[in-house]
């Protein structure tokens, strides 16, 4: 997999508490203003290489691969702490690169990050961008505007819900084409962007995908029995528990005395994070994919993009500033389909935060 001009490779070596061997991308000079990207789940930094090449070259673009995926080390998530795991990571390499003021954009899983790792250091963000972001209140298992979990359990939420055909097909590291939909490939073309789009790197971000660490402590991670429809819940390890309701909340960041200016992107016809999200277990159930539920009373899909306005809204009523930018026909990835246009409201977005 090889970078495109003008993006740089290396490794970081975290000493101490944080121990671990970080894979960065970067481009522009170091003398620039930093933007750091975070990718999402089942990806990597590479995902982030048409967007940095295109910044103008006052700022300098940094994308690593997170614990459990590209050439990062690793290491386990422990989902107890929601996202934090990634948040401490972050912190430390930022630390180890003296970088004082950051520009932070995330996408998906990473806007989670970015959120929470706005609430943990935000005198160190000097603006977010959340690309096609997870809500607030987590993935699955939630209901209204304010986050309310459908179970005191989270049930429904979490690594149980994963196909198991996919874990086994990134596993087998295949990069067949087929009309299985879980084949990487097709879960790549189908999810991340709006058909027919195809991705002029389409195989260095299916290495990417295939590169995601399997397992309990990494994605999708454990799950536990629940009394509660599905009939699982949430574990205590791995990637899809720790951004579950049970254990990740963001909304604090309504409160927070720094309020630093939101930039909200997404695709019109994301198909992931939606109000009718295909990976949503509820709306599953509701198409009749997921036998026995119970019904909108009980359990109905979570509104994805309504949790995230309603937070965005509290934020800027309680002094924050926020925009919302909505790319037509596009998918979960407007940085890589409408590289352009992305480039241009993160960049107006930036400059009107000084």
């Amino acid at each position: 997999m090889g970078n495109l001009e003008g993006v740089h490779s290396d490794f970081v070596q975290l000493e101490g508490e944080r121990r671990m061997r970080f894979h960065v991308l970067s481009a522009g000079g170091r003398a620039g203003e930093p933007v750091v990207f975070i990718h999402g789940n089942a990806s990597s930094a590479t995902f982030w290489q048409e967007a940095m090449i295109s910044l103008p070259e006052r700022f300098r673009s940094i994308a690593p691969d997170m614990r459990g995926y590209g050439l990062t080390q690793p290491m386990p998530v422990d989902a107890t702490r929601g996202v934090r795991d990634w948040s401490d990571d972050l912190h430390a390499l930022i630390t180890s690169m003296n970088l004082e003021r950051i520009h932070l954009v995330g996408w998906s899983m990473g806007g989670g990050i970015s959120l929470q790792y706005l609430l943990d250091h935000p005198d160190v963000v000097a603006s977010v961008t959340l690309v096609s972001t997870v809500s607030p209140y987590g993935f699955s298992g939630t209901r209204g505007e304010g986050g309310e979990p459908c179970f005191p359990d989270c049930a429904g939420a979490g690594a149980g819900g994963v196909n198991p055909e996919f874990i086994a097909q990134i596993k087998a590291q295949n990069r067949e084409s087929g009309e299985s939909p879980m084949l990487p490939r097709n879960v790549l073309n189908f999810t991340y962007w709006k058909p027919p789009f195809r991705a002029a790197r389409e195989e260095d971000f299916l290495t990417s995908l295939l590169q995601t660490a399997i397992g309990d402590h990494n994605y999708p991670g454990d799950s536990v029995a629940s009394s509660n429809w599905p009939g699982f819940a949430p574990g205590p390890s791995g990637v899809l528990n720790s951004f579950s309701p049970k254990y990740f909340n963001a909304s604090g960041i309504v409160d927070l005395d720094s309020k630093p200016p939101v930039l909200w992107v997404r695709g019109a016809d994301d198909q992931l994070v939606s109000n009718a999200s295909l990976w949503d277990i509820a709306y599953l159930g509701k198409l009749g994919l997921v036998p026995g539920w119970p019904g909108d009373d009980v359990y109905p899909p979570q509104p994805m993009l309504a949790q995230i306005r309603a937070v965005l809204e509290e934020y800027q009523r309680k002094g924050g500033r926020y925009t919302e930018a909505v790319l037509a026909d596009c998918g979960h990835s407007p940085h890589v389909e409408k590289t352009d246009k992305f480039v241009k409201v993160l960049t107006e977005h930036i400059d009107a935060s000084q």
